[in-house]
């Protein structure tokens, strides 16, 4: 459901932009003027209320709506150059695979706006649920009965995707929103893809792309597997698991060409890095991030199931046996940039 606010501006958070505002620092920023942040009172007919962060080449506003007095999140991608066009085809791809869904592990879309000059789509806006939350970066969990639980409705969003014929192909730290009770906000669907499709260009990010990703071969349910078993892999032990495109930083220099498959090594279990961690839970995640499609889990269906299943040993323990992570952690991989190239 959207924000309602009648003069008190809620805590805002920036959802998907790896140069986000921290959350938590954006009270301030919601109540200064809106000629301040944005050197315009409306956009689109909507008020705005505060810029709350940028992405690649889009802009998000926290906006609201003069008659309901709702309150959205609105992303703005304009476009200056044609390089730009499929920036706004992102957005446009946002609203078309964000629609469609119904799960409330999914941030909702309420609308899409475009503005033409001669009959060309040259700025795209869209209207989303704006949510209250951290990132799971920011957020990281402090029990394993906590990490069990978040993945776990993370793998249950991503199965209603696959359900409805798509794949996220981003999931990463930065793309996963943590609501105080522990559920979840999948976000930014901009690279998402029907199952089986064969993309032009490498998109996804490096530390998390699976194989497939950077060889341009079909994007499938498994592929979102593997992106969501790297992610808890650096979640828990605050590493990047070794993959066909490493971050840049991570090989002292930039990135020639994607590893082939026998190129790439194994990652150590999570369990042996951080002994906090439980095997069955190391288990799932060095499954989930086998190099073959083939090798990894049949479905994310079966991964949600495991994770569940360890959810409920591992509440029977007491304290929800405690949790640490890797010293090792370093913000600017959690929060990777994805690529399109």
């Amino acid at each position: 459901m959207p924000w309602r606010c009648d003069g008190v501006i809620p805590r805002l958070v920036s959802p998907d932009s790896p140069n986000r505002h921290g959350w938590g620092q954006l009270s301030a920023l919601a109540n200064r003027d809106p000629l301040e942040v944005n050197h315009a009172k409306e956009m689109f007919g909507y008020r705005v209320l505060a810029h709350i962060g940028d992405g690649a080449r889009s802009h998000l506003y926290a906006v609201q709506e003069s008659k309901s007095k709702q309150v959205w999140a609105l992303k703005h991608v304009q476009k200056s150059t044609e390089k730009d066009s499929r920036f706004l085809d992102q957005v446009q791809l946002e609203y078309e695979v964000g629609s469609k869904m119904t799960h409330s592990g999914i941030r909702g879309v309420h609308k899409l706006i475009k503005s033409r000059k001669l009959f060309k789509v040259t700025e795209v806006a869209l209207l989303m649920e704006l949510i209250d939350a951290p990132t799971l970066d920011q957020r990281p969990p402090k029990s394993m009965s906590e990490a069990v639980k978040i993945f776990a409705s993370v793998a249950r969003a991503l199965e209603h995707m696959h359900g409805n014929g798509w794949v996220h192909s981003d999931i990463k730290p930065t793309n996963i929103m943590v609501l105080d009770d522990l559920s979840v906000k999948l976000i930014d669907l901009g690279q998402a893809c029907k199952v089986g499709t064969v993309k032009k260009r490498i998109q996804g990010t490096p530390g998390y792309m699976a194989p497939e990703q950077a060889h341009r071969q079909a994007i499938v349910p498994a592929t979102d597997i593997y992106n969501f078993g790297a992610t808890m892999y650096w979640v828990l032990v605050g590493e990047v698991i070794p993959t066909a495109l490493p971050p840049r930083d991570a090989r002292a220099g930039l990135v020639t060409g994607a590893l082939s498959p026998d190129q790439i090594k194994a990652a150590v279990p999570p369990h042996v890095k951080n002994q906090t961690v439980h095997q069955i839970l190391s288990r799932i995640i060095v499954d989930s991030v086998r190099v073959a499609v083939d090798d990894r889990p049949a479905s994310m269906t079966e991964v949600a199931n495991r994770l569940e299943l360890l959810g409920d040993l591992v509440d029977a323990q007491p304290g929800g046996m405690p949790l640490e992570r890797g010293a090792t952690a370093a913000v600017t991989v959690g929060a990777a940039e994805s690529w399109d190239f």
